[in-house]
């Protein structure tokens, strides 16, 4: 009983963190430690908290971290994301809405080399925006279809939240890669539908932009053939075995650069930068991994993910009536934390159930992650929203926030079509060596 108490305290003692802004790594390491030390002894809690940031950054599997994010800060720097926004509109543009529909296309394609939700609704605010107020686009549908296509980066692979999973769950990251490719791409199109949706429930108060020519299309169709060559490289080779994510996520790093210098698009400076760049975002998301880690031992020795496959297990709702419980909890949770902190905090605690249930790991992890992915544009978080609004401050939170809803709906029909039809995410990583 005394370790129930503490375990929710544990928990309590967290969000109060969270709610005074403590960065979510720091605050799980101060309740992992804290809990264990009072449960066991401070001796090998202090042991723990020595030991651990070292065995995390020093993990092979999590080497393809900050390659993957070298990789797509390289392909931001060169400009590679304007090239496949200029292609998309090149086909698209000509149609209502199709300005915002040419940027979510892009935001998928970007998606492809990058990895990172924020990341690829931070790089197309800064391309597509301008653009598209330009042209006189509400703010609602401009910023919406940046913020929804920028979810894009959590699903199609490299996802880093996917490799993340894969790391926690000790399950192939390859297979989850490939596993999160159809839906990625069901998700592209029906984001292109809801588009098409709004303009045409719009009142005519959308614009088209200028038809153009053939051959302006092919010159802007020869601007993307990096970002096709890196994906098919990355990708083909990690789906035919001929590398690992690890590997491929090196290689990856190694021909954006090589890609960027030989067109010229890459400097010293650039270089520079997107190190840095890479370096900062690695360290953040490793702060909370070695929080995770340190929350996670906690979380064993108080045996809080037994109690709660045991309590799940013993409402006797049935598999997938539980499983929808469990997703309905993590969109409340992801109102309030982000979509990597929601993957490293609860996974521990949900994956047991899962398992119990019967649910494929690698399925679930493409739905847990599609889950999770909607916590970036609700309120009262919804970190692409704010990405937005920090490079478009003339546009106020609400108005994004209204922007975004028709792709938070058409991202819970989506969850359910994968629900209902699990053989839609299986049949790519079923067919793998």
């Amino acid at each position: 009983m005394a370790n129930d108490i503490i375990a929710v305290g544990g928990f309590v003692v967290l969000f109060l963190l969270l709610l005074l802004r403590v960065p979510i790594g720091v605050a799980m390491g101060i309740v992992g430690i804290g809990g264990f030390g009072l449960l066991s002894s401070w001796t090998p809690a202090l042991n723990l908290l020595s030991l651990s940031p070292i065995r995390t950054v020093t993990d092979y599997s999590l080497g393809l971290v900050p390659m993957f994010i070298l990789m797509g800060a390289v392909a931001s720097a060169s400009g590679m994301s304007a090239e496949l926004y200029r292609a998309a509109n090149a086909f698209l543009g000509h149609r209502r809405g199709g300005l915002a529909m040419a940027t979510i296309v892009a935001c998928g394609g970007f998606s492809a080399i990058c990895g990172s939700s924020v990341a690829t609704a931070a790089t197309m605010a800064k391309v597509a925006l301008p653009e598209m107020k330009r042209y006189g686009y509400p703010d609602t549908l401009a910023t919406g279809s940046i913020a929804g296509g920028g979810t894009l980066g959590v699903l199609i692979p490299p996802s880093i939240v996917l490799a993340i999973y894969g790391v926690m769950t000790e399950q192939d990251i390859g297979r989850l890669f490939i596993a999160g490719l159809i839906p990625g791409i069901l998700a592209l199109l029906m984001y292109l539908a809801t588009v098409r949706l709004y303009v045409a429930f719009s009142g005519g108060g959308i614009p088209a932009h200028e038809r153009a020519g053939w051959s302006e299309r092919f010159a802007a169709l020869r601007g993307v053939w990096a970002i096709l060559l890196l994906f098919v490289f990355v990708i083909g080779g990690i789906y035919g075995g001929m590398f690992t994510p690890s590997e491929a996520a090196g290689m990856g790093a190694a021909g954006a650069i090589i890609i960027s210098v030989v067109r010229g698009r890459m400097g010293w400076r650039k270089l520079f930068q997107s190190l840095l760049e890479s370096i900062q975002v690695t360290a953040g998301i490793f702060m909370i991994l070695i929080g995770a880690i340190l929350f996670g031992y906690f979380l064993t020795i108080t045996q809080t993910p037994q109690k709660v496959t045991n309590f799940l297990l013993g409402l006797e709702l049935g598999a997938y009536p539980t499983l929808l419980l469990i997703l309905a909890f993590m969109l409340v949770l992801g109102c309030v934390l982000d979509a990597m902190a929601m993957i490293i905090l609860m996974i521990p605690i949900l994956y047991p159930v899962v398992l119990a249930l019967g649910f494929d790991p690698i399925w679930f992890g493409v739905i847990i992650v599609m889950t999770v992915e909607l916590g970036l544009i609700t309120p009262p978080i919804g970190m692409n929203v704010f990405v937005i609004n920090t490079l478009a401050r003339d546009v106020s939170l609400p108005t994004i926030y209204r922007g975004v809803l028709p792709f938070v709906a058409t991202d819970i029909i989506r969850l359910g079509l994968l629900i209902a039809f699990p053989w839609v995410v299986m049949w790519l990583p079923n067919t793998m060596q």
